[in-house]
Protein backbone atom coordinates (compact mmCIF):
# COMPACT_ATOMS: atom_id res chain seq x y z
CA UNK A 1 0.00 0.00 0.00
CA UNK A 2 3.06 2.32 0.98
CA UNK A 3 4.38 1.90 -2.36
CA UNK A 4 1.32 2.78 -4.20
CA UNK A 5 1.02 5.53 -2.85
CA UNK A 6 4.61 7.03 -2.75
CA UNK A 7 5.93 5.03 -4.87
CA UNK A 8 8.97 1.94 -4.00
CA UNK A 9 11.92 3.40 -3.02
CA UNK A 10 15.33 2.61 -5.74
CA UNK A 11 17.21 -0.17 -4.92
CA UNK A 12 20.93 0.73 -3.35
CA UNK A 13 23.36 -0.73 -5.46
CA UNK A 14 25.43 -2.98 -3.28
CA UNK A 15 29.28 -3.92 -3.89
CA UNK A 16 29.31 -7.80 -5.14
CA UNK A 17 30.22 -9.78 -2.15
CA UNK A 18 33.67 -11.68 -3.92
CA UNK A 19 35.53 -8.41 -4.94
CA UNK A 20 34.93 -6.81 -1.74
CA UNK A 21 36.46 -10.27 -0.11
CA UNK A 22 39.65 -9.79 -2.66
CA UNK A 23 40.27 -6.49 -2.29
CA UNK A 24 39.77 -6.43 1.30
CA UNK A 25 41.86 -10.37 1.90
CA UNK A 26 45.50 -10.56 2.86
CA UNK A 27 46.64 -12.17 0.30
CA UNK A 28 49.94 -13.18 1.30
CA UNK A 29 48.28 -15.32 4.14
CA UNK A 30 46.04 -16.74 1.78
CA UNK A 31 48.72 -17.89 -0.43
CA UNK A 32 51.43 -18.68 2.06
CA UNK A 33 48.89 -21.45 3.33
CA UNK A 34 47.96 -23.15 -0.07
CA UNK A 35 51.64 -23.33 -0.40
CA UNK A 36 51.99 -25.03 2.29
CA UNK A 37 49.23 -27.01 1.19
CA UNK A 38 50.90 -27.93 -1.89
CA UNK A 39 53.67 -28.71 0.00
CA UNK A 40 52.88 -31.14 2.13
CA UNK A 41 50.86 -32.85 -0.82
CA UNK A 42 54.21 -33.15 -2.46
CA UNK A 43 55.98 -35.08 0.70
CA UNK A 44 52.69 -37.27 1.49
CA UNK A 45 53.54 -38.77 -2.04
CA UNK A 46 57.00 -39.43 -0.83
CA UNK A 47 55.90 -40.04 3.05
CA UNK A 48 52.61 -42.27 2.62
CA UNK A 49 53.68 -45.13 0.12
CA UNK A 50 55.38 -47.25 2.84
CA UNK A 51 52.32 -47.04 5.00
CA UNK A 52 49.88 -48.07 2.61
CA UNK A 53 51.78 -50.94 1.75
CA UNK A 54 51.98 -51.98 5.16
CA UNK A 55 48.24 -51.41 5.63
CA UNK A 56 47.44 -53.26 2.40
CA UNK A 57 46.68 -49.82 0.45
CA UNK A 58 47.08 -48.62 -3.04
CA UNK A 59 50.54 -47.08 -2.67
CA UNK A 60 48.90 -43.32 -2.25
CA UNK A 61 46.10 -43.70 -0.45
CA UNK A 62 46.27 -41.40 2.00
CA UNK A 63 47.65 -39.16 -0.34
CA UNK A 64 44.10 -38.89 -1.86
CA UNK A 65 42.47 -38.59 1.36
CA UNK A 66 44.79 -35.82 2.11
CA UNK A 67 43.34 -34.00 -1.29
CA UNK A 68 40.08 -34.30 -0.23
CA UNK A 69 40.87 -32.89 3.59
CA UNK A 70 42.83 -30.45 2.63
CA UNK A 71 40.38 -29.50 0.32
CA UNK A 72 37.36 -29.25 2.56
CA UNK A 73 39.95 -27.41 4.89
CA UNK A 74 40.32 -24.71 2.02
CA UNK A 75 37.24 -24.55 1.30
CA UNK A 76 36.43 -23.92 5.23
CA UNK A 77 38.73 -21.65 5.04
CA UNK A 78 37.06 -19.69 2.08
CA UNK A 79 34.15 -19.61 3.88
CA UNK A 80 35.13 -18.53 7.08
CA UNK A 81 37.38 -15.92 5.86
CA UNK A 82 33.96 -14.28 3.96
CA UNK A 83 32.22 -14.05 7.09
CA UNK A 84 32.12 -10.75 9.35
CA UNK A 85 33.68 -11.23 13.08
CA UNK A 86 30.19 -10.99 14.17
CA UNK A 87 29.22 -13.97 12.67
CA UNK A 88 32.75 -15.48 13.49
CA UNK A 89 32.22 -15.12 16.87
CA UNK A 90 28.55 -16.27 16.88
CA UNK A 91 28.91 -19.70 15.11
CA UNK A 92 32.56 -19.92 17.43
CA UNK A 93 30.55 -20.18 20.38
CA UNK A 94 28.27 -22.46 19.05
CA UNK A 95 31.02 -24.55 18.08
CA UNK A 96 32.95 -24.16 21.34
CA UNK A 97 29.99 -25.56 22.98
CA UNK A 98 29.92 -28.91 21.02
CA UNK A 99 33.26 -29.61 20.86
CA UNK A 100 33.32 -29.06 24.32
CA UNK A 101 30.99 -31.67 25.13
CA UNK A 102 32.89 -34.04 22.84
CA UNK A 103 35.65 -33.66 24.63
CA UNK A 104 34.36 -34.54 27.67
CA UNK A 105 32.48 -37.67 26.63
CA UNK A 106 35.87 -39.12 25.23
CA UNK A 107 36.58 -41.19 28.08
CA UNK A 108 33.16 -43.02 27.26
CA UNK A 109 33.58 -43.34 23.60
CA UNK A 110 36.33 -42.58 22.48
CA UNK A 111 39.51 -44.48 21.46
CA UNK A 112 43.01 -44.70 21.73
CA UNK A 113 43.99 -46.80 18.73
CA UNK A 114 46.57 -48.20 20.24
CA UNK A 115 48.83 -44.79 21.12
CA UNK A 116 47.86 -44.90 24.92
CA UNK A 117 45.83 -41.56 24.53
CA UNK A 118 42.24 -41.38 23.85
CA UNK A 119 42.02 -38.32 21.85
CA UNK A 120 39.81 -39.80 19.01
CA UNK A 121 35.95 -41.06 18.19
CA UNK A 122 36.20 -43.47 15.43
CA UNK A 123 34.15 -42.89 13.08
CA UNK A 124 34.62 -46.34 10.67
CA UNK A 125 35.90 -44.74 7.92
CA UNK A 126 37.72 -41.90 9.60
CA UNK A 127 38.47 -40.37 12.91
CA UNK A 128 37.84 -37.34 14.41
CA UNK A 129 40.27 -35.71 17.13
CA UNK A 130 37.79 -32.87 18.64
CA UNK A 131 40.67 -31.14 20.30
CA UNK A 132 41.95 -30.06 17.21
CA UNK A 133 38.07 -28.11 16.87
CA UNK A 134 38.23 -27.35 20.38
CA UNK A 135 41.29 -24.57 20.37
CA UNK A 136 40.24 -22.19 17.57
CA UNK A 137 36.20 -21.77 19.41
CA UNK A 138 38.18 -21.47 22.81
CA UNK A 139 40.35 -18.63 21.48
CA UNK A 140 37.48 -17.24 20.27
CA UNK A 141 34.88 -17.41 23.40
CA UNK A 142 37.97 -16.10 25.52
CA UNK A 143 38.63 -13.41 23.80
CA UNK A 144 34.99 -12.49 24.05
CA UNK A 145 34.95 -12.54 27.62
CA UNK A 146 38.27 -10.87 27.90
CA UNK A 147 36.74 -7.81 25.45
CA UNK A 148 33.54 -7.94 27.79
CA UNK A 149 35.42 -7.59 30.90
CA UNK A 150 36.53 -4.06 29.60
CA UNK A 151 32.98 -2.64 28.96
CA UNK A 152 31.25 -0.28 31.59
CA UNK A 153 30.07 -2.85 34.26
CA UNK A 154 31.50 -5.57 31.78
CA UNK A 155 31.38 -9.63 33.50
CA UNK A 156 34.96 -10.44 35.48
CA UNK A 157 35.54 -11.53 31.79
CA UNK A 158 39.63 -12.36 32.49
CA UNK A 159 38.39 -14.46 35.47
CA UNK A 160 35.97 -16.80 33.60
CA UNK A 161 38.19 -17.00 30.60
CA UNK A 162 40.96 -18.52 33.24
CA UNK A 163 38.54 -21.42 34.89
CA UNK A 164 37.19 -22.48 31.24
CA UNK A 165 40.83 -22.62 30.52
CA UNK A 166 42.07 -24.36 33.70
CA UNK A 167 38.78 -26.75 32.84
CA UNK A 168 39.93 -27.26 29.28
CA UNK A 169 43.20 -27.81 30.24
CA UNK A 170 42.36 -30.39 32.75
CA UNK A 171 40.45 -32.32 30.81
CA UNK A 172 42.64 -32.61 28.15
CA UNK A 173 45.67 -33.90 30.73
CA UNK A 174 43.10 -36.56 31.13
CA UNK A 175 43.06 -38.50 27.75
CA UNK A 176 46.55 -37.55 28.17
CA UNK A 177 47.21 -35.24 25.65
CA UNK A 178 49.56 -32.82 27.49
CA UNK A 179 50.50 -31.03 23.51
CA UNK A 180 46.82 -29.71 23.14
CA UNK A 181 46.62 -28.83 26.51
CA UNK A 182 49.81 -26.64 26.23
CA UNK A 183 48.46 -25.08 23.09
CA UNK A 184 45.48 -24.30 25.10
CA UNK A 185 47.12 -22.66 28.03
CA UNK A 186 49.85 -20.78 25.50
CA UNK A 187 47.30 -19.22 23.33
CA UNK A 188 45.70 -18.00 26.64
CA UNK A 189 48.83 -16.64 28.01
CA UNK A 190 49.12 -14.68 24.83
CA UNK A 191 45.53 -13.20 24.70
CA UNK A 192 45.48 -12.67 28.79
CA UNK A 193 48.88 -10.31 28.10
CA UNK A 194 47.66 -8.38 25.22
CA UNK A 195 44.55 -7.48 27.25
CA UNK A 196 46.94 -5.82 29.54
CA UNK A 197 47.09 -8.27 32.62
CA UNK A 198 49.46 -7.68 35.04
CA UNK A 199 52.93 -8.74 34.80
CA UNK A 200 53.28 -9.95 38.37
CA UNK A 201 50.06 -12.15 37.55
CA UNK A 202 51.38 -13.46 34.48
CA UNK A 203 54.43 -14.41 36.35
CA UNK A 204 53.10 -15.95 39.04
CA UNK A 205 50.77 -18.43 36.74
CA UNK A 206 54.28 -19.29 34.85
CA UNK A 207 56.00 -20.58 38.39
CA UNK A 208 52.76 -22.19 39.15
CA UNK A 209 53.10 -25.03 35.94
CA UNK A 210 56.43 -25.84 37.87
CA UNK A 211 54.15 -28.03 40.72
CA UNK A 212 51.70 -29.26 37.78
CA UNK A 213 54.60 -30.36 35.69
CA UNK A 214 56.55 -32.13 38.53
CA UNK A 215 52.38 -34.08 39.63
CA UNK A 216 52.73 -34.50 35.89
CA UNK A 217 55.53 -36.32 35.62
CA UNK A 218 55.07 -38.51 38.94
CA UNK A 219 51.63 -39.65 38.40
CA UNK A 220 51.42 -39.90 34.44
CA UNK A 221 53.59 -43.16 32.55
CA UNK A 222 53.13 -41.52 29.43
CA UNK A 223 54.30 -37.83 30.14
CA UNK A 224 57.67 -39.21 32.45
CA UNK A 225 58.59 -41.61 29.34
CA UNK A 226 58.40 -38.70 26.97
CA UNK A 227 60.06 -36.13 28.90
CA UNK A 228 62.97 -39.19 30.36
CA UNK A 229 63.57 -39.39 26.60
CA UNK A 230 63.79 -35.84 25.54
CA UNK A 231 66.60 -35.77 28.99
CA UNK A 232 68.39 -38.82 28.17
CA UNK A 233 71.92 -37.85 26.59
CA UNK A 234 72.23 -41.04 24.91
CA UNK A 235 70.64 -41.02 21.83
CA UNK A 236 68.50 -44.48 20.54
CA UNK A 237 68.56 -44.23 16.52
CA UNK A 238 65.77 -47.08 16.72
CA UNK A 239 63.91 -44.69 18.31
CA UNK A 240 61.43 -42.28 16.02
CA UNK A 241 63.41 -39.14 17.02
CA UNK A 242 66.28 -41.26 16.35
CA UNK A 243 65.34 -41.74 13.23
CA UNK A 244 64.00 -38.35 12.78
CA UNK A 245 67.50 -36.49 13.67
CA UNK A 246 69.60 -38.99 11.09
CA UNK A 247 67.16 -38.01 8.25
CA UNK A 248 67.79 -34.41 9.04
CA UNK A 249 71.60 -35.32 9.57
CA UNK A 250 71.61 -37.55 6.04
CA UNK A 251 69.42 -34.70 3.71
CA UNK A 252 72.39 -31.74 4.44
CA UNK A 253 71.67 -28.88 2.61
CA UNK A 254 70.33 -30.04 -0.64
CA UNK A 255 68.73 -33.58 0.16
CA UNK A 256 69.19 -36.93 -1.24
CA UNK A 257 67.27 -36.74 -3.94
CA UNK A 258 63.67 -36.98 -4.79
CA UNK A 259 62.67 -40.66 -3.33
CA UNK A 260 66.17 -41.28 -2.30
CA UNK A 261 64.76 -41.14 1.19
CA UNK A 262 64.85 -43.80 4.14
CA UNK A 263 63.13 -42.30 6.91
CA UNK A 264 59.48 -43.18 5.68
CA UNK A 265 60.08 -46.73 6.05
CA UNK A 266 61.55 -46.75 9.56
CA UNK A 267 59.08 -43.66 10.96
CA UNK A 268 55.43 -45.14 11.27
CA UNK A 269 54.75 -40.82 11.88
CA UNK A 270 56.54 -40.22 9.09
CA UNK A 271 53.18 -38.65 7.13
CA UNK A 272 52.12 -36.85 10.41
CA UNK A 273 54.32 -35.96 13.50
CA UNK A 274 57.53 -36.02 11.48
CA UNK A 275 57.07 -35.04 7.83
CA UNK A 276 60.04 -32.23 8.58
CA UNK A 277 62.03 -35.07 8.58
CA UNK A 278 61.03 -36.57 4.84
CA UNK A 279 60.92 -33.18 3.66
CA UNK A 280 64.80 -32.53 5.28
CA UNK A 281 66.24 -35.47 3.93
CA UNK A 282 64.78 -35.66 0.44
CA UNK A 283 65.02 -31.97 -0.16
CA UNK A 284 67.61 -30.44 2.01
CA UNK A 285 67.45 -27.55 4.01
CA UNK A 286 66.62 -25.32 0.95
CA UNK A 287 63.02 -26.74 1.71
CA UNK A 288 62.66 -26.64 5.60
CA UNK A 289 63.77 -22.85 5.33
CA UNK A 290 61.23 -22.43 2.75
CA UNK A 291 58.39 -24.01 5.10
CA UNK A 292 60.00 -21.81 8.01
CA UNK A 293 59.85 -18.80 5.53
CA UNK A 294 55.94 -19.40 4.43
CA UNK A 295 55.01 -19.84 8.24
CA UNK A 296 56.84 -16.72 9.59
CA UNK A 297 55.34 -14.42 6.82
CA UNK A 298 51.86 -15.76 7.98
CA UNK A 299 52.22 -15.14 11.15
CA UNK A 300 54.41 -11.67 10.81
CA UNK A 301 51.90 -10.48 8.32
CA UNK A 302 48.80 -11.29 10.12
CA UNK A 303 50.20 -9.62 13.62
CA UNK A 304 50.86 -6.62 11.47
CA UNK A 305 47.56 -6.25 10.73
CA UNK A 306 45.69 -6.88 14.02
CA UNK A 307 48.31 -4.13 15.43
CA UNK A 308 46.16 -1.37 13.35
CA UNK A 309 42.83 -2.82 14.12
CA UNK A 310 41.00 -1.15 16.93
CA UNK A 311 38.26 -3.47 18.19
CA UNK A 312 39.75 -4.85 21.24
CA UNK A 313 37.48 -8.90 20.17
CA UNK A 314 39.46 -8.93 17.18
CA UNK A 315 42.38 -7.81 18.16
CA UNK A 316 42.43 -10.45 21.02
CA UNK A 317 41.14 -13.24 18.78
CA UNK A 318 43.20 -12.94 16.03
CA UNK A 319 46.54 -12.52 18.12
CA UNK A 320 45.16 -15.84 20.35
CA UNK A 321 44.60 -17.96 16.95
CA UNK A 322 48.15 -16.50 15.46
CA UNK A 323 49.91 -17.50 18.27
CA UNK A 324 48.53 -20.97 18.33
CA UNK A 325 49.17 -21.48 14.90
CA UNK A 326 52.21 -20.49 14.95
CA UNK A 327 53.80 -22.38 18.13
CA UNK A 328 52.42 -25.80 16.69
CA UNK A 329 54.67 -25.12 13.89
CA UNK A 330 57.46 -24.20 15.85
CA UNK A 331 56.82 -27.33 18.33
CA UNK A 332 56.33 -29.83 15.89
CA UNK A 333 59.88 -28.84 13.87
CA UNK A 334 61.76 -28.63 17.02
CA UNK A 335 60.41 -32.01 18.34
CA UNK A 336 61.82 -33.33 15.08
CA UNK A 337 65.70 -31.58 16.20
CA UNK A 338 65.54 -32.79 19.49
CA UNK A 339 64.88 -29.21 20.85
CA UNK A 340 61.63 -30.24 22.75
CA UNK A 341 60.34 -33.23 23.94
CA UNK A 342 57.74 -35.41 21.61
CA UNK A 343 54.24 -34.03 21.53
CA UNK A 344 52.47 -35.82 19.12
CA UNK A 345 51.75 -32.68 17.24
CA UNK A 346 51.27 -32.28 13.23
CA UNK A 347 52.75 -29.40 11.51
CA UNK A 348 49.53 -27.74 10.11
CA UNK A 349 48.61 -28.19 6.45
CA UNK A 350 51.31 -30.22 5.78
CA UNK A 351 50.93 -33.14 7.61
CA UNK A 352 48.41 -36.00 7.34
CA UNK A 353 45.47 -35.63 9.25
CA UNK A 354 41.73 -35.18 8.15
CA UNK A 355 40.78 -33.38 11.57
CA UNK A 356 44.11 -31.00 12.01
CA UNK A 357 43.65 -30.13 7.75
CA UNK A 358 39.75 -29.04 8.47
CA UNK A 359 40.06 -27.27 11.95
CA UNK A 360 43.63 -25.61 10.67
CA UNK A 361 41.29 -24.24 7.45
CA UNK A 362 38.77 -22.85 10.03
CA UNK A 363 40.89 -21.13 12.29
CA UNK A 364 43.03 -20.12 9.14
CA UNK A 365 39.57 -18.74 7.77
CA UNK A 366 39.06 -16.83 11.24
CA UNK A 367 42.52 -15.08 11.08
CA UNK A 368 41.97 -14.31 7.19
CA UNK A 369 37.93 -12.90 8.55
CA UNK A 370 40.18 -10.85 11.27
CA UNK A 371 42.58 -9.38 9.80
CA UNK A 372 40.60 -8.26 6.34
CA UNK A 373 40.70 -4.51 5.80
CA UNK A 374 38.10 -2.69 7.49
CA UNK A 375 36.81 1.07 6.95
CA UNK A 376 38.29 2.19 10.37
CA UNK A 377 41.15 4.83 11.53
CA UNK A 378 44.46 3.80 12.61
CA UNK A 379 44.84 2.44 16.52
CA UNK A 380 47.99 4.96 16.54
CA UNK A 381 45.02 8.12 15.63
CA UNK A 382 43.22 6.59 19.17
CA UNK A 383 47.12 6.66 21.23
CA UNK A 384 47.41 10.14 19.42
CA UNK A 385 43.96 11.53 20.81
CA UNK A 386 44.61 10.45 24.24
CA UNK A 387 48.16 11.87 24.44
CA UNK A 388 46.79 15.41 23.65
Amino acid sequence: MTEMVYGALPSQAREPVLPKWWQTLDKWTMASIVMLFLIGLMLGMAASPPLAAKNGFAPFHYVQKQVIFGGAALVAMVITSMMSPQLVRRLAVMGFVVTMIAVALLPIFGTDFGKGATRWYSLGFASLQPSEFLKPGFVVVSAWLMAANEEINGPPGRRWSFLLMMTIVFMLAMQPDFGQACLILFGWGVMYFVSGAPMLLIGGICLSLLPIANFAYNNSEHFARRIDGFLDRSLDPTTQIGYATEAIREGGFFGVGVGEGQVKWSLPDAHTDFIISVAAEEYGLVLVFAIMILYATIVLRSYFRLMRERDPFIRLAGTGLVAIFGVQALVNMGVAVRLLPSKGMTLPFVSYGGSSLIAGGIAVGMILAFTRSRPQGEISDILRGQTR
